[in-house]
C-alpha cells in the first residue's frame, strides 16, 4: 500500500498556530477493553510539547461511549438513543478523569467543553462558545470538547466528533485540523478489504477521488471516512488543512505539525483569511446600523482593528448578540459589516463610552469589543 506521490511539501503545517486535535474511539479504546491510559500519555506529551512551542491547541474526543460500556462491561454499542446518552453520562467521568490526570502531570490545565449542534448554529450560542473557547486558550488550558451526548436530542445532535471537530475549527479559526484514527490515512479504497488499496499522500478538499473512497465506520464509532472527509470540508471553509493519520503512529502529532508526511494532507482550496471573508459574507441579512465617528473608520478600515463602543455614535435596528450590523461612517456610506457582540439595547447604552466602562453600565461584559475584527468583512471600497 504504498502512498501517491507528493507534488507539494507540507511546509505550511509548521507555521500552524492553533491546531484543533480529534481523537477517535477506535484509538482510545485498547482492543474494546477500556480506555487506553498509555496511548493518551503518549498523546498528551506531544500536546504539552506543542504548548511549550507557544502552539494553541484544542482537543476534541470521542470515547465516552466506550468508556461508559467498558465500566458496565457492555461488549455491544447501544442503538436507542436513551441508552447511548445514559452509556455517554457513565463514560465521560472516567474520560474526562483521564485526560485531566494526564496534563497535570505536564503542569497543564484542562476545561470540559461539552457542545451540541444548536451551539454552533445559532448565532448568540456560536459566539458565546467562541469567546469561551478563546479565553480558555488565552488562559492556556486545553478545552476538551466533546458532544454534548447526554442532552442532545436526535434532532440537533450533531453525529460524531468528526464533524464537530470541523465546526471547533471555524469557532477558534485554527490553522490546522489533525484526525487521528486506526487508519493510516486516507485510501483509494477500504485497506480492510483491499490488501492493493494505496494511500492518498496529499490531495485538495474537493479532490473528485476522495467521495467514493470513503467507506463505512466502526463498531465503537459513528463515523468513517466518509465523515472523517465531511470535517476537512467544513475546516476547509475556514482555510484551514486537515491531516487524517494513525494514532497508533510513533510520534504522530509531532511529525505532522513539523510538516513531516504523515497520513493523508488534505489542503483547502482558499486561504484562511477569504474563507473567512466569504463565510461571514454568507451570513444572513443586516439586522441594524451602526453609525461611526471618523476615528472608528480610520482604525477598522485601514488599521484592521475591531470596533470598540467608544467609536459609535449612533444605534438603528432591532437585533441580538451574535446577528449581522452594518457598520457606517458620518456620511451614511457602508464601510465594513460583521456580527455584534451586545443587542441593540445595550448597544445604545455603550457607545461613545470606554470599554473598561461595560461593567459598571450594563452589570457585566461579554467582550471589550462592539464587533471583534475577526467577524468584520470590510465592504469593497472602504479602505
Amino acid at each position: 500500500m504504498s502512498a501517491m506521490p507528493s507534488a507539494n511539501k507540507r511546509e505550511a503545517l509548521a507555521r500552524a498556530r492553533r491546531v484543533v486535535i480529534k481523537i477517535g474511539s477506535a484509538i482510545l479504546t485498547k482492543n474494546n477493553a477500556g480506555l487506553d491510559s498509555g496511548a493518551i500519555a503518549g498523546w498528551v506529551e506531544q500536546i504539552a510539547t506543542l504548548r511549550k512551542r507557544e502552539v494553541d491547541v484544542v482537543l476534541v474526543t470521542s470515547g465516552a461511549v466506550a468508556a461508559g460500556m467498558q465500566r458496565l462491561n457492555h461488549k455491544t454499542r447501544p442503538q436507542a438513543l436513551h441508552e447511548l446518552q445514559a452509556m455517554a453520562a457513565i463514560g465521560q467521568m472516567g474520560l474526562i478523569q483521564a485526560y485531566e490526570s494526564a496534563f497535570q502531570r505536564h503542569g497543564l490545565h484542562t476545561a470540559q467543553v461539552l457542545l451540541t449542534h444548536e451551539d454552533l448554529t445559532n448565532r448568540q450560542r456560536y459566539l458565546n462558545a467562541r469567546s469561551t473557547l478563546r479565553t480558555l486558550l488565552r488562559l492556556r488550558v486545553i478545552p476538551v470538547v466533546n458532544e454534548n451526548d447526554t442532552v442532545a436530542i436526535e434532532e440537533i445532535r450533531l453525529g460524531d466528533n468528526d464533524t464537530l471537530a470541523g465546526l471547533v475549527v471555524n469557532l477558534v479559526e485554527a490553522d490546522l485540523l489533525v484526525i487521528l484514527t486506526d487508519q493510516g490515512g486516507f485510501y483509494d479504497r477500504d485497506p480492510r478489504l483491499h490488501a492493493d488499496a494505496v494511500l492518498i499522500d496529499e490531495a485538495h478538499v474537493n479532490d473528485p477521488r476522495l467521495v467514493p473512497a470513503a467507506g463505512g465506520s466502526g463498531m465503537l464509532g459513528r463515523g468513517g471516512m466518509r465523515t472523517k472527509l465531511t470535517a476537512a470540508e467544513k475546516a476547509a471553509r475556514s482555510g484551514a488543512a486537515t491531516v487524517i493519520a494513525s494514532g497508533w503512529e510513533e510520534n504522530a502529532l509531532m511529525r505532522i505539525v513539523s510538516g513531516e508526511a504523515v497520513g493523508t494532507y488534505l489542503k483547502p482550496v482558499q486561504g484562511r483569511l477569504a474563507a473567512r471573508k466569504q463565510w461571514l459574507a454568507g451570513q444572513l441579512q443586516v439586522r441594524g446600523r451602526l453609525t461611526l465617528d471618523d476615528g472608528a473608520v480610520r482604525v477598522i478600515c485601514s488599521a484592521g482593528k475591531s470596533l470598540l463602543p467608544v467609536g459609535v455614535r449612533a444605534v438603528q435596528g432591532k437585533f441580538v448578540r451574535g446577528e449581522m450590523v452594518a457598520c457606517l461612517d458620518a456620511g451614511g456610506r457602508e464601510v465594513a459589516r460583521g456580527l455584534v457582540n451586545y443587542n441593540a439595547e445595550e448597544s445604545a447604552r455603550i457607545i461613545g463610552r470606554p470599554s473598561h466602562e461595560i461593567q459598571s453600565i450594563l452589570g457585566y461584559v461579554d467582550e471589550p469589543e462592539l464587533i471583534h475584527r475577526d467577524n468584520m468583512i470590510l465592504v469593497e471600497g472602504s479602505k
